[in-house]
């Protein structure tokens, strides 16, 4: 049985990535800070498969304690300060756990797996944020980063980092560059789930409007279910690379939120929807796209959950959570 480590365990793709290996025949263990983490209850109920380990993506002297303990085949770093409007009020925290954990999570697996012959496969997140203010359209492996948060340029030395261990040390280590991701896992905070949740709450009567920014930025949104199967495949590649995980379509916010309201029969969006200044970005990311050319050709992926499956799966999730936290009937 192969032993998977994951850090983030308690975020949406930590979940959807332990359930898939699980199904893979993995001992899946995944990393969790503090003693009173309110995550950790939930998710032990719902995958009691996943083993826990204590650790801190700031303490290096705790992942290397961690990798002793379980001594992983493979390593899937996902943990990070990912909320990206958060990382302009917190730039120096989510530089040392977006940025530097990286580097620590690498150190950890040299000490323990060694300098040469590793033989600890590890996988690293990183984002199309990096790609911020774009150089080109679509994005690729090969495309210059201009990132334009505190986010973003912690995931490019993250990403750096990666290729600098892979070519000093040999490890097997490998970025996957995902662009937008998302599903019924996704937290609140996020502008799809906050869409999807509050037309939810609109349909049902428990709210009036819903406050967003920028309509017009657009996204490359795809399912995090597909995503982490594409994860996987890279670290089962002879040889470890970077890839773009991506739909190669594009669709705006107000595609978002008009499509959520379409499926709970709101028309009249406009009237439910106000935008504030406050929800706008200090520099601000137009357009994302990526070209997933490489990982169709060379891993086989393909993302299987098109945009209006995913916003029609988002939609119908909130609809039920809020009509039963609500006490509210649904009909049929």
């Amino acid at each position: 049985m192969p032993t998977a480590f994951i850090t983030g365990i308690t975020g949406q793709d930590g979940q959807h990535l332990a359930e898939f290996l699980h199904s893979q025949g993995y001992h899946v263990f995944g990393m969790v800070k503090g003693q009173n983490n309110p995550r950790v209850e939930a998710l032990q109920q719902e995958m009691p498969f996943v083993e826990l380990v204590s650790g801190d993506l700031a303490d290096l002297p705790s992942l290397v304690a961690a990798m002793e303990a379980v001594q992983p085949d493979e390593v899937y770093n996902l943990g990070a300060i990912s909320f990206v409007a958060l990382s302009f009020s917190q730039a120096e925290l989510t530089a040392n756990i977006t940025g530097l954990g990286v580097l620590r999570m690498l150190e950890a697996i040299r000490m323990v797996g060694g300098s040469q012959n590793n033989p600890i496969r590890f996988y690293q997140a990183s984002s199309s944020e990096m790609f911020g203010q774009v150089r080109e359209t679509p994005q690729t492996e090969l495309t210059p980063f201009h990132p334009r948060s505190p986010y973003g340029c912690a995931k490019v030395f993250g990403h750096d980092i990666v290729v600098n261990y892979r070519e000093s040390y040999g490890l097997h280590a490998s970025s996957g560059n995902l662009f937008n991701h998302e599903g019924p896992r996704r937290g609140l905070e996020f502008v799809t789930r906050k869409v999807t949740n509050a037309v939810a709450r609109i349909k049902l009567g428990l709210q009036d409007e819903v406050v967003l920014g920028n309509l017009d930025s657009k996204r490359d949104w795809g399912y995090a279910g597909d995503y982490v199967k594409g994860m996987w495949m890279m670290l089962q590649q002879d040889l470890p690379d970077d890839y773009v995980l991506a739909t190669g379509e594009t669709h705006s916010i107000e595609d978002l939120v008009r499509r959520s309201f379409a499926e709970v029969g709101i028309e009249n969006w406009a009237d439910h929807v106000r935008q504030d200044p406050k929800f706008l970005r200090p520099a601000e990311v137009d357009l994302l796209i990526g070209d997933p050319t490489k990982a169709r050709t060379k891993l086989g992926w393909e993302p299987e959950v098109d945009f209006p499956a995913l916003v029609k799966m988002m939609v119908a999730h909130d609809l039920q959570r809020e009509a039963t936290k609500a006490g509210i009937a649904l009909p049929g």
